[in-house]
């Protein structure tokens, strides 16, 4: 028998000669010639302004990393789309779980687009796990028409456990997506305390999804989140809940009445809907965009987004503070010795926090 280096049956098949073998799918394929090529800013750039969503898509990845390298590129790319963005409506869309946002969200955006016209990105967060640190992310799936409309962009975001760094994330990306064109942004909440304060900061219009029987009038007053509400809308009327949701949305307006008056001279409103048969959508939307047009015509418009952009100064520089100190070599060999003080008691937590930050400090000067 011939050896197999000698075989013509064998040649360039299986012969480990330290050549790069040919695929054992396809033999006339050649590796790397399909690469991909690495994107410049520039690149990025003017896919992000040419309306490019596979682009937008990358550099919306750019921004979510946490590579170092990544996040320098991102940064420059946000910069130079900055000038290209603030054309857009941003409204955030919140509720407990299972109020049926997701759904909703379908259905506002199936409207908004074949009513106004224009470009819809959905930009949604979803929770991750605190054990396995995981995320579903699986609004998309419940977004059955907009996700196959070819003039949406979906965008699930993990919260990976970091609040703060993905509403950064989420903010930065808004300004990617009008960039590229899209004049309509909802960002949904995962429905979970901070989160609201974050959207709300981020927004132009935040709409609260309620469902009938989750409340009486006192209930609502202790709820934070109905102060930021600039509408409210009980999902689910239909069927037998009819006469509940109208009971329910008579109760939040009362409720809303024993607030201030908002600073937008906007008295939020509650109106009934059903997003699974799509009745009652329509009003919601004349409602949002009344309310756009009222805070342009008394100036809170622009005023609502300069304090935005203050707010998130500050939270750019809490957040660099904080990942300056803890990737920090020198706090991160103190802070496991901090840490066994506190646990055995030698060290109360607030001379263990006040001592690690002085030697942070001393190192910076």
């Amino acid at each position: 028998m011939k050896h197999p280096e000698n075989n013509d049956e064998y040649k360039g098949l299986t012969v480990n000669s330290g050549v790069e073998q040919p695929s054992i799918v396809n033999p006339y394929l050649q590796r790397g010639r399909f690469a991909r090529r690495k994107l410049t800013v520039s690149d990025y750039v003017e896919g992000i302004t040419r309306g490019n969503v596979t682009i937008l898509g990358q550099a919306v990845t750019l921004v979510e990393s946490t590579n170092p390298q990544h996040q320098a590129i991102a940064q420059e790319v946000i910069e130079k789309c900055l000038p290209f963005s603030g054309n857009s409506v941003r409204v955030g869309i919140s509720g407990v779980p299972g109020a049926g946002k997701s759904t909703s969200i379908d259905e506002f955006g199936i409207h908004v687009l074949s009513e106004y016209g224009g470009k819809l990105a959905v930009l949604a967060i979803d929770p991750s796990s605190e054990k396995t640190k995981g995320s579903i992310l699986g609004d998309k799936t419940r977004m059955e028409k907009l996700s196959i409309h070819p003039d949406s962009f979906i965008r699930p975001s993990p919260s990976a456990g970091s609040l703060g760094g993905v509403a950064r994330k989420t903010r930065e990306t808004i300004i990617l997506c009008e960039a590229a064109g899209f004049d309509k942004i909802f960002v949904e909440t995962v429905g979970v305390g901070q989160s609201e304060t974050a959207c709300h900061s981020m927004v132009d219009f935040f709409l609260v999804i309620q469902l009938a029987g989750t409340g009486d009038e006192l209930q609502g007053i202790k709820r934070g989140i109905m102060e930021m509400a600039d509408g409210i809308v009980i999902n689910k009327c239909d069927g037998d809940n009819v006469d509940a949701c109208h009971l329910a949305a008579t109760q939040f307006q009362n409720a809303l009445h024993l607030f201030p008056m908002p600073e937008s001279g906007w008295l939020p409103r509650v109106l009934c809907y059903s997003g699974f048969f799509g009745l009652g959508i329509k009003e919601i939307w004349d409602m949002i965009f009344e309310y756009v047009a009222f805070v342009k015509e008394n100036g809170y418009f622009d005023h609502r987004r300069a304090e935005q952009a203050k707010f998130w100064m500050y939270e750019s520089i809490n957040e660099q503070l904080r990942n300056g100190f803890y990737n920090n070599d020198t706090i991160s060999s103190l802070l496991p010795k901090a840490e066994e003080s506190v646990l055995n008691g030698t060290r109360t937590s607030f001379v263990a926090a006040k001592q690690l930050l002085d030697t942070y400090f001393a190192l910076l000067k």
